[in-house]
């Protein structure tokens, strides 16, 4: 996923674009992107700042109907990772092993809600959510199919007074 369209600006079809590339301009240099099935194609023209034009999108209604579509670019469109990098595309299907070995699950998803990214780990009946910083995941071997995970301590908050009472 490259970006997402966001609510619409003025009256004329414009939107609001949350681009998720390195430069947010860079966006509409891989238009035309497709929707999360591949289905839908959008050719975005960037009218300065966080603000598009979509082909085909002449009024706010069809903008809004288009509010929180993901867009995406075809992998092979994409510049190669550089030394040392990689996309977190390329994160899901990876094995979490601890340090010591042990297998903690296989990475499902890596998800980012504007705080820092995390892996969603599966196994086992369980299910982890993992802050993606290098404390956490100090290791990321793409070739060998695994991340290294420092599972963090546990946070224990004790209830408040009033959350005993009730």
């Amino acid at each position: 996923m490259v970006g997402e369209i966001g609510r619409p600006h003025g009256v004329r079809g414009l939107v609001r674009l949350r681009a998720f590339t390195e430069d947010p301009s860079a966006i509409a240099r891989y238009s035309p992107l497709t929707d999360e099935s591949g289905t839908r194609r959008f050719v975005l023209t960037l009218k300065g700042g966080d603000i598009a034009a979509i082909e085909g999108v002449a009024d706010r209604d069809a903008a809004q109907r288009l509010t929180g579509t993901r867009l995406y670019v075809e992998r092979d469109r994409l510049p190669p990772p550089e030394d040392e990098e990689f996309y977190l595309a390329d994160l899901i299907g990876l094995a979490a092993m601890t340090e010591g070995g042990a297998r903690l699950g296989t990475v499902r998803a890596v998800e980012d809600h504007g705080a820092g990214a995390f892996l969603v780990v599966e196994g086992e009946g369980r299910e982890h959510l993992l802050p993606f910083t290098h404390a956490v995941v100090p290791v990321v071997d793409i070739p060998g199919g695994r991340v290294t995970v420092v599972l963090p301590d546990e946070i224990i908050v004790a209830p408040s007074k009033e959350e005993d009472a009730a």
